[in-house]
C-alpha cells in the first residue's frame, strides 16, 4: 500500500477537534498506510495539513499513545508503535477500526474471542443470574421469538445484542462485565453479517436461555459452544487473519 503522509484538513463539526485529528490518524495507522515502526510527520507540518492548533494536535497524540498507537521519542520523533501493543478492545479504537477490513475476516477473529469467553460467561449467567436478570433475559427472548414471525435485521440486530449483553451482565463477574458493554460495535457487526440472509440461530438461541433459567451450567456452556461455530454464522471453518504489515526497522 502506498504511505501517503499528507493528511486532509479537519472540518467543524460537533466532534472535539482533537478526537477529529486522532481518528484520521489512526485509521491510517490501522489501515496500514502508515506503517508500524515509522515516524509520523512533525508536529508543524501536521498542524498545517490539518489546519489545527498545536494544542488540539498534542492533545490527539496523547489520546493516541493512550491507545497505543503511537510513542514519542526524544530526537526521533512520533513513532507507529508495533500492532501487538494496540489497544484493540478499546471501545474508541473499535470506532476507528469499522470499515477498514474485510467483514469476513473481522467476523472470524471475533468470532474466536466469543469461543474463549462467552460459553464460560453462558454457564455462569446460569448459576449468577438474578431474579430481575433472569426475568429480563426471558422478556429478551420473547422478543427474538416475535421478531422471527416477521423478520427485520435491524430490530433482530439490536434484540440480539441485548441478549448477549445480558448474559455478560448475569455472570455478576466485573471481569466479564466489559464484553457485554464495551463490544457492543463489534457485537452488532458481527450480527449483522450472521443474519443478512434471515439465518438467526433461534433454537440455538433458545438452548442457551432455556439452560440459564433452569441453572443448569454444563448445558449453558455447551448450548453456546454448539451456537458459536462457523457455519452457523456464514463464516469457513477454517479462521481467516488481517494480513499483517511488516513493521519498519
Amino acid at each position: 500500500m502506498t504511505n501517503n503522509n499528507n493528511f486532509s484538513s479537519i472540518s467543524t463539526s460537533s466532534r472535539s477537534l482533537h478526537v477529529q485529528v486522532a481518528r484520521s490518524i489512526a485509521r491510517r495507522i490501522l489501515s496500514g498506510e502508515l506503517a508500524q515502526g515509522s515516524i509520523v510527520p512533525n508536529e508543524m507540518t501536521l498542524c498545517s495539513q490539518f489546519g489545527v492548533s498545536r494544542t488540539a494536535l498534542r492533545e490527539a497524540i496523547k489520546l493516541l499513545t493512550s491507545k497505543g498507537l503511537l510513542e514519542s521519542r526524544p530526537k526521533i520523533g512520533t513513532k507507529v508503535v508495533n500492532r501487538a501493543y494496540w489497544n484493540f478492545l478499546d471501545p474508541q479504537m473499535i470506532e476507528w477500526m469499522d470499515g477498514l477490513s474485510d467483514s469476513k475476516v473481522f467476523c472470524s477473529q471475533f468470532l474466536g474471542l466469543r469461543r474463549a469467553v462467552e460459553p464460560e460467561a453462558c454457564a455462569l449467567a446460569a448459576v449468577n443470574a438474578t431474579p430481575e436478570q433472569r426475568n429480563e433475559l426471558s422478556k429478551t427472548f420473547e422478543q427474538m421469538v416475535k421478531i422471527t414471525k416477521n423478520f427485520n435485521q435491524e430490530a433482530w440486530t439490536e434484540v440480539d445484542l441485548s441478549f448477549h449483553r445480558l448474559i455478560f451482565n448475569s455472570t455478576n463477574n466485573d471481569f466479564y462485565l466489559p464484553f457485554g458493554n464495551i463490544l457492543t460495535t463489534m457485537f452488532k457487526t458481527f450480527i449483522i453479517h450472521s443474519s443478512k440472509d434471515g439465518d438467526v440461530c433461534l433454537n440455538e438461541h433458545r438452548l442457551i436461555y432455556e439452560a440459564i433459567m433452569a441453572g443448569k451450567s454444563k448445558e449453558a456452556r455447551e448450548a453456546s459452544q454448539d451456537h458459536l461455530q462457523s457455519g452457523k454464522h456464514r463464516l469457513p471453518d477454517e479462521p481467516l487473519s488481517v494480513p499483517v504489515t511488516a513493521a519498519v526497522n
